[in-house]
């Protein structure tokens, strides 16, 4: 029976397949062609690698530091091959299953594991395969670094420090991060247990204010100054915002301003510098094609939702922007606010919005939410046996 299931779903997307394929995506130039061949009950997840490349581009030329892109915001092999070939070397990654991704597609790639706990396995197998940098907020952590390398020579460790942070929209304080007195400590144990020591904070998630990243790196200068332990890596983390509805962030120059002022103010400039990007890279470059399947006064029902790639449009409330499309041709109109059920049983299964939509959205036709390049794909759940529709590739001019 499974095997019968299975069979009927690849049928219904032979079309799909037939086309040319960008690093295992098929390959559209308009949203309608993608439209025009969806026969399936799910949602279509879509990537836009030249959005990708331009926001990497982008990134590289005007960073102050080394980019390590955080593969936790869409680890898909197309969005990693194009941000590759846009110039990013280096990876930010919290597991052996993004480790072991990374790898097999650019084994001379520098990969830094920046989860602060790891499984003694991941460690061992980690240091196998090449990464030799790793990130701690515990003397626990530091001894199963140590100790699951067999003592190795070559580290690189950067301790997490708890950053005191106003601006960002997820915080991220709370589960992860030494304090100031905590640091202390940990920088003198793990001094003469590495090659290199770094420090590292991350300011939160979809950071507004430029100057956390400031105050943060002031608070690694006064550590450095008041242990006196020799450091030689600085990594400020991620967090850079991008623009959704509701929330319009500063330019990314400023971030990137602010970085090298303070680094520069505090005397750190002889430390290599990193800058851990992930939804600034990708969220611009990712969509989801959610077809309405009833629509009740102002609450349309999705095929996609809170446990697919809408996870931050119901669980934080995020809004995003929205176009219908109806038999493969954009919707325009008189626009009013709606909100979005997802397909599961769940009732939790819900995205307030407001969404702005044409009046006349009906069932049939296609939400197009823009902006879930970040945390879409990857949020992405079977819940129900939903959410488990195709990815492809998307080369247009929007």
């Amino acid at each position: 029976m499974a095997h019968a299931l299975q069979s009927e779903r690849s049928r219904r997307r032979v079309n799909a397949y037939r086309r040319a394929l960008y690093h295992g995506a098929p390959l559209y130039h308009s949203v309608a062609e993608i439209i025009g061949d969806v026969a399936d009950d799910d949602s279509v997840h879509v990537i836009r690698p030249n959005v990708i490349a331009e926001r990497a581009r982008t990134f590289v030329a005007g960073s102050p530091g080394e980019v390590l892109f955080a593969v936790k915001a869409n680890p898909h092999p197309a969005v990693l091959q194009t941000i590759w070939e846009a110039g990013v070397r280096g990876f930010d990654v919290a597991s052996m299953g993004e480790i072991e991704l990374v790898h097999s597609l650019f084994p001379t790639a520098r990969m830094c594991f920046m989860h602060p706990i790891k499984s003694r396995q991941s460690i061992r197998r980690a240091y196998a395969l090449g990464v030799r940098d790793y990130a701690f907020d515990h003397i626990d952590e530091l001894t199963k670094i140590v100790e699951e390398t067999g003592g190795a020579k070559d580290l690189g460790l950067f301790l997490r420090l708890s950053p005191r942070s106003s601006g960002a929209a997820y915080a991220l304080a709370g589960k992860f991060g030494a304090t100031v007195m905590e640091a202390q400590l940990l920088m003198e144990k793990a001094r003469p247990l590495c090659d290199r020591l770094g420090l590292t904070f991350h300011v939160g998630s979809q950071c507004m204010i430029p100057e956390d990243y400031a105050s943060a790196i002031a608070i690694a200068a006064e550590l450095i100054s008041v242990t006196g332990v020799k450091v030689d890596m600085l990594d400020v983390g991620g967090g850079y915002p991008v623009t959704y509805p509701g929330m319009t962030p500063p330019p990314l120059q400023d971030y990137f301003d602010a970085i090298e002022a303070a680094v520069k103010k505090e005397g750190l400039t002889h430390l290599s510098l990193a800058l851990e990007p992930g939804r600034a890279l990708v969220a611009d470059g990712g969509a989801t094609l959610a077809r309405i399947e009833m629509r009740r006064d102002q609450m349309l029902y999705l095929n996609d939702g809170v446990y697919g790639s809408l996870f931050d449009a119901g669980t934080p409330r995020w809004r995003f922007s929205t176009r219908l499309w109806r038999d493969g041709k954009l919707v325009e109109g008189d626009e009013e606010a709606f909100g979005f059920f997802g397909p599961t049983c769940d009732s939790i299964d819900r995205m307030e919005g407001p969404f702005m939509l044409p009046a006349n959205a009906q069932e049939g036709d296609w939400v197009e939410v823009i902006g879930l390049g970040a945390y879409g794909l990857t949020m992405t759940t079977q819940f129900n046996g939903f959410h488990q529709g195709p990815i492809v590739a998307l080369i247009d001019n929007l």
